[in-house]
């Protein structure tokens, strides 16, 4: 019976062994594929992200860049990835080394991001956009503004008229101006009511307060304010620090420029509250000759946070005084000292103070609703001091007596005037956003009302009238102007590799005004617009490193108040907008490629000339288009090494443009678009040696552009081609400070004189070809530097 059970017992034996051999060779024959891949918010990398294969324990997380590797049998996975968010799964289909960019921007329920939620797009919406951080901004936050900071975005340009990007700064995006360019401060609609444009000038280091912006080039998704017929761009200032902080910034350079920043904050207080705030003055004196500017700014807030409430009370505001240099050069100025102002009156200058108060409150319902409300006044007053010399006493209601006579014989007389703004401005917006696995709806309204009075004042003549009096007002007019508009805003997936957005929006708008201009001619405003803009596109993922998207929106603009003073027949306009693009992300290469044709109906194009305050003139022309290809990326060379190169290449044209000029119309055939490079490139050398230092080298060319609409060689701008040097050395002290940033930017490192912008009235007094010319020109700064040091404590 012993022998029996020994016989089997070593049968067992055998077969198991033979079993656990056959299991062994099997399992070696599974060879182990490595999944790899990077997680982000946007553009930015995501730690501590959790990586988990769906049905198992088997995960990691990802690491301070946002990397993650996990080695794993062939197979197809389900990928679950959570971030303080609404989980995210991807599905993956291993049978190589694999990988893979997965984006949880789509995926964030964040009570800070509910503030810009209803303007802003996530990373794989089938809408142009770009991201900037924080970070970013802080690299080159040396006292410039930030048209300057963001001219190395695709499609973009950037001007100023002191020539340094100090003052009065302006921003073209694919050869819109900046009042076609929405802006919105947290959600609040900031272009002026009236001109509809955007005065930098306003917002004095900003750029210290905002935590992130983006950038929709052409119409992009619904939002707040003025119709976007350029792009759009939204600002979310700073959110909530956790921990107490302080810091001084201080930035010295070229042309006298300064700039010093507080800032603090409280950190949170019993888990709930922060007090944060900021201080700063910029002082320049400007490339040009006296174009000085003395911006005072501050920033202040309060919040209160919990799990599922977030309320912000902001208030932020700017007091600006810089001196005239908004008429630019002529060509023989120019070529004799392009540094000249030809202004010569001392306090020819510009001075305008701006409060805004705003509230926010954010609130998340549950895991699928959340809502904000924000309501925001803004109080703005302000006047610019001109000298003038033999003006007609006719424009001056009688306050001044005739003291020589203008080169008409007109009776006239020295005067100095100033003319004033003052107004009012309220918001009021909110929007619901319900979101699931499958789809995300917002839907909203935005109402808003202004008042502003316009009027002049004269301060000093040679001769007042017996029965004036010192400030009498000469002109007075008052306007109104009332939007309400309401949207829908609807992101789902018609399958795993298809989705859809669908945008609807509807805009109101009355405005009034009565009164007289400065030039004492009548003006009585009544018009009333009804818009509909809807916007439709859709994404399909080829696969996890690829996706395309095609989109189609309409888009209307009213008139802004300088049209109708140039003429009562001029009419409102219409932008159809087509895009197509493809995306590309690996760890590598992230590749954005994107085609446009927006067409016009009744465009208002600027005619190249300029009204009394140095703004563009405009006039409607019936057919119009912009056709573009724009590539934008960014290639890790390697881990020290990166490269981020953009180019836009457009053709923008008129079709059948009506030139009138003497009493009679003629068709001058197809003609460029005034101020429409067909070239706009840039790119940016990145390296970074260590994690405290980084090197960055921009370039810019902007190719010919017309500063008219009639072709002339006359009117033509010649290209140009720019480089910037960006240092920056972080220093991490064991005592007092935790942090000391050292940073440095030459601008324009190879000394080049050249010009972005001017003024023509080509449009209007001379024939084409003809070699007069009345026009002027803004120089911009040769090699200039700014240097500073950042204190964190």
């Amino acid at each position: 019976m012993k022998q029996k059970f020994n016989y089997y017992f070593q049968k067992v034996k055998l077969l198991v062994a033979l079993v656990l051999m056959a299991f062994s060779v099997q399992t070696n024959a599974q060879e182990l594929f490595k999944l790899s891949g990077k997680v982000t918010d946007g553009t930015t990398p995501l730690p501590g992200a959790s990586i988990l294969i769906k049905g198992t324990t088997n995960g990691v997380a990802s690491d301070f860049e946002g990397n993650f590797t996990i080695s794993l049998k062939k197979g197809t996975y389900t990928i679950v990835v959570n971030a303080i968010s609404q989980p995210k799964e991807v599905i993956v289909n291993l049978n190589k080394n694999t990988f893979i960019t997965i984006d949880m921007a789509d995926s964030f329920i964040n009570l800070e991001e509910v503030l810009v939620s209803a303007v802003r797009v996530k990373g794989s919406s089938p809408v142009t956009h770009s991201n900037v951080t924080k970070k970013d901004l802080e690299k080159r936050n040396l006292g410039q503004d930030i048209p300057v900071l963001l001219n190395y975005l695709p499609s973009v340009t950037s001007s100023s008229d002191a020539g340094a990007g100090v003052g009065y700064t302006y921003i073209r995006v694919r050869g819109s101006d900046a009042s076609r360019i929405n802006v919105t401060l947290n959600g609040i609609p900031y272009n002026d009511t009236e001109s509809q444009g955007t005065f930098w000038v306003n917002l004095g280091d900003f750029t210290s307060s905002t935590q992130s912006l983006q950038l929709q080039r052409g119409v992009g998704t619904s939002t707040n304010g003025s119709g976007a017929f350029g792009a759009s761009l939204n600002l979310l200032t700073d959110a909530i620090s956790e921990n107490p902080y302080g810091q001084l910034s201080t930035a010295f350079g070229s042309y006298n420029t300064q700039k010093h920043t507080i800032k603090f904050s409280t950190g949170k207080i019993n888990d709930h509250i922060e007090i944060a705030g900021r201080f700063s003055k910029i002082d320049s004196d400007g490339y040009i000759d006296r174009a000085f500017s003395d911006l005072k700014s501050y920033f202040l807030q309060g919040s209160y946070i919990d799990d599922n409430t977030l309320i912000k009370v902001i208030t932020f505001g700017n007091e600006e005084k810089t001196y005239q240099a908004w008429y630019g050069l002529s060509a023989e100025e120019l070529k004799e000292d392009r540094k000249q102002n030809p202004y010569t009156y001392d306090n020819e200058t510009d001075n305008y103070w701006q409060d805004h108060y705003q509230l926010h409150w954010n609130e998340k319902l549950n895991e699928k609703w959340s809502t904000n409300l924000g309501l925001n006044y803004t109080k703005g007053k302000g006047y610019f001091e001109q000298y003038k010399e033999e003006s007609a006493v006719s424009k001056y209601n009688n306050i001044v007596e005739a003291t020589s006579t203008d080169w008409y014989g007109t009776p006239a007389t020295d005067l100095i005037v100033r003319r004033w703004l003052d107004n009012h401005f309220y918001v009021l917006n909110f929007n619901a956003n319900y979101k699931n696995k499958e789809y995300e709806v917002i839907s909203g309204i935005s109402a808003s009302n202004y008042k502003g009075d316009h009027f002049g004042e004269v301060i000093w003549a040679k001769q007042f009238a017996e029965n004036a009096s010192i400030r009498d007002r000469y002109y007075f007019s008052d306007a109104t102007k009332n939007e309400f508009s309401i949207y829908s805003k609807a992101s789902f997936k018609l399958n795993e590799n298809l989705s859809a957005l669908v945008d609807l929006q509807e805009r109101f708008v009355n405005y009034k005004t009565d009164g007289l201009t400065s030039d004492r001619n009548t003006l009585e405003i009544d018009k009333s617009y009804s818009f509909f803009n809807p916007k439709l596109g859709l994404t399909f993922k080829i696969n996890n490193l690829n996706s395309i998207y095609t989109s189609f929106a309409r888009a209307n603009r009213e008139p802004n108040r300088d049209d109708f003073k140039n003429g009562d027949d001029v009419k409102n306009e219409t932008l159809y907008d087509f895009e197509l693009g493809w995306r590309l992300s690996n760890n590598t290469i992230s590749l954005n490629t994107n085609m446009y044709y927006m067409f016009y109906k009744n465009q208002l194009i600027q005619t190249g000339g300029l009204n009394d305050v140095g703004e563009y003139l405009r006039e409607n022309v019936e057919d119009s288009y912009r056709l573009g290809l724009e590539i934008d990326a960014n290639i890790k060379l390697s881990n020290m090494l990166s490269i981020s190169p953009n180019i836009t290449l457009s053709s923008n044209k008129i079709k059948n443009f009506i030139l009138e000029r003497d009493g009679t119309s003629k068709n001058i055939g197809t003609t460029n678009i005034s101020f429409s490079p067909n070239l706009i490139a840039g790119n940016s050398i990145n390296y970074q040696p260590t994690k405290n230092v980084s090197v960055n080298i921009l370039s810019k060319i902007v190719g010919e552009q017309y500063l008219s609409n009639t072709d002339t060689e006359a009117s033509k701008l010649d290209s140009y081609f720019t480089t910037d040097l960006n240092l920056a050395y972080e220093i991490e002290p064991k005592s007092i400070f935790k942090s000391i940033t050292l940073s440095a930017l030459v601008n324009n490192i190879f000394n080049k004189e050249y010009v972005d912008r001017g003024y023509t009235y080509l449009d209007y007094w001379s024939e084409p070809g003809n070699s007069f010319e009345v026009q002027g020109y803004y120089p911009q700064a040769t090699r200039n530097f700014l240097v500073g040091a950042t204190f964190k404590f």
